[in-house]
This record gives C-alpha cells, structure tokens and sequence, in this order.
C-alpha cells in the first residue's frame, strides 16, 4: 500500500512541479496575467512549488526503505523522473497544441523503461 500511497504523491507533486516550471507559458495568453513581470511570475511559481514539496517530501520520506518504505533511493528517484516525463508530456499535448510527440520521443521513453527495468532488477 504505500508504494502506491508514494506513487500518487509523487504524482501530485510532479502536476504541481509541471505548472510552477512550464505554466506561466501558457499563463499568459489570461487576461489577468498578460502584464505580469518576471518578479510575479516567480512569486506564484514558487507558490505552486510549495504544493509540490507538500507532495514531494512525504513520498519520499514515506516511500524510502530507510525509513519502512518499499524503494531504494536509486528507485525513488528513476520513479519520480518517470512521472515528470509522463506529466510533462501530457501537460505539453493538452495546453501546447503547437507541441508534437515524435519518434524519437518514443524512444527516448523506451529507453526510461529499461532504465526503470534495470534499477528494480535485484
């Protein structure tokens, strides 16, 4: 249970990560939010990172094996850098229509999976 208790935190965190990194691009096609100055921008981005360490500390801290969790350090991190890609990409094709999902992304993703193959293979 709390391999997966860990995987959806890592999962809210990496939503809220994504729109503190990447959402002020879109952002700024609202009305309220076309003046705003990079001072602004950064301010709500680091307000939406708070939500994502709210997130992100506890999946770690309950997810590690040092502390009664089911992952290796190692394995939390390729975990959480697999979530990144998988939100990152579907945030990109919902609010960034001009964005494309190519070949070589793929297989990019392809090599993710051996990678997360590898770092659980005991």
């Amino acid at each position: 249970m709390k391999s997966f208790l860990t995987i959806g935190l890592l999962i809210l965190s990496n939503v809220f990560m994504t729109l503190a990194w990447y959402g002020h691009l879109k952002f700024k096609e609202l009305k309220w939010f076309e003046n705003a100055g990079l001072i602004t921008i950064v301010l709500i981005s680091w307000g939406l990172a708070l939500f994502e360490y709210c997130f992100q500390v506890p999946a770690n801290k309950m997810g590690y094996e040092g502390n009664g969790g089911p992952f290796s350090l190692m394995q939390l991190k390729v975990i959480q850098e697999v979530i990144t890609l998988i939100v990152f990409v579907i945030f990109s094709m919902i609010f960034f229509k001009n964005e494309s999902f190519r070949w070589n992304h793929a297989i990019g993703f392809c090599f993710l999976v051996l990678a997360v193959y590898f770092i659980f293979k005991k």
